[in-house]
């Protein structure tokens, strides 16, 4: 295994959080053995893929710093039962395999048929982890139990689905990144009582867990949407838009959101780019834009922390945009 005790103690350096059991797991369980990929960059504290699509999807195993800071929150013990959705490689889960030990049980979900056979075909020395493939983030499981004490989500959503939210029980809680594709904040959902309560962990860009939602094409509408949503919250914040631009951006938001889902991008589906309604509302709405232009690219291209890194500093501009990591 390439140098994991420095990649723990440069972490540590970097004001990352890992507890001693998670120190053991991470020292113990070998990343090459989840993913066919170069792991290199992973001791760089990057993620790393482990799947690609034809369609050019890519999945990913999240940097060592990110699986540090989620296992930290997750609160594991000896003889728990853990529900993860998302694959990421199989890697997190025989993480906490390791942690919860035989007495426990870790239950993966994935959306992906193609994700869900790269992990059964990874974790065959895993006894106590069960992989399943999931209809949908939105539908509960087939013959799945029905309490819940502790479920990681490992990819994007926007909100926790019902049939999780439902299940916890008290003192439980759930991890997930909530947000749009633009960005998201770590959540910590914890049922006290009859009551649920949100932590927020700070701002975080994780990609979707469907490895279908990230093939490249063109943005559409709702992500365009997304992306401007965030923008504009902040430019807000920065105190850089006024009160007539917020109002003409919101307004183009909702009429995005309003587009219909299956419309063809611009330039497919026999739209003459010009008559394109997503374009037209755009060249519509420009006058309220323009100057929050460098702002848009600024989103476009997001700069997020690497503690983990061999050379990392907090003063550094990376121009490198990779997927579950903190931003900065």
């Amino acid at each position: 295994m390439t140098d994991m005790p420095a990649l723990l103690r440069r972490l540590a350096k970097g004001g990352i959080e890992v507890p001693e059991h998670v120190q053991k797991a991470m020292l113990k369980v070998d990343i090459a053995d989840f993913t066919d990929y170069d792991v290199e960059p992973f001791f760089a504290d990057r993620p790393i893929p482990f799947l690609e699509t034809d369609e050019g999807g890519i999945k990913t195993i999240s940097a060592p710093h990110m699986i540090a800071t989620l296992l930290h929150h997750l609160e594991l013990s000896i003889g728990q039962e853990v529900v993860v959705l998302g694959a990421k490689g199989g890697y997190i889960a025989a993480l906490i395999a390791m942690i919860v030990g035989e007495k426990g049980r870790v239950r993966l979900l994935d959306p992906s048929q193609l994700a869900v056979e790269h992990v059964q075909s990874r974790l065959t020395h895993w006894p106590t982890v069960e992989s399943r493939v999931l209809e949908a983030v939105e539908v509960a499981p087939v013959a799945f139990p029905g309490e819940l004490n502790r479920v990681l989500i490992t990819g994007q959503i926007r909100e926790l689905p019902g049939w999780i939210s439902s299940r916890i029980v008290d003192g439980g809680f759930a991890l997930a990144p909530l947000g749009n594709t633009a960005g998201q904040h770590l959540m910590k959902i914890e049922r006290q009582g009859d009551e649920m309560y949100s932590t927020d962990l700070g701002p975080v860009s994780f990609g979707p867990i469907d490895v279908k939602d990230s093939e490249t094409g063109p943005m559409n509408p709702n992500e365009l949407a997304d992306l401007l949503e965030l923008t504009m919250e902040t430019c807000e914040e920065l105190d850089m838009v006024d009160e007539d631009e917020a109002l003409a951006l919101r307004d183009l938001i909702v009429e995005l959101r309003q587009l219909p889902a299956d419309l063809p991008p611009p330039g497919e589906g026999g739209i003459p780019m010009s008559e394109h309604p997503m374009i037209q509302l755009m060249w519509d709405a420009s006058p309220s834009f323009l100057r929050l232009w460098p702002m848009l690219q600024m989103m476009l291209h997001p700069t997020l922390a690497q503690p983990g890194a061999v050379d990392w500093n907090d003063d550094d501009d990376d121009d490198g945009f990779f997927f579950d990591e903190f931003q900065r």
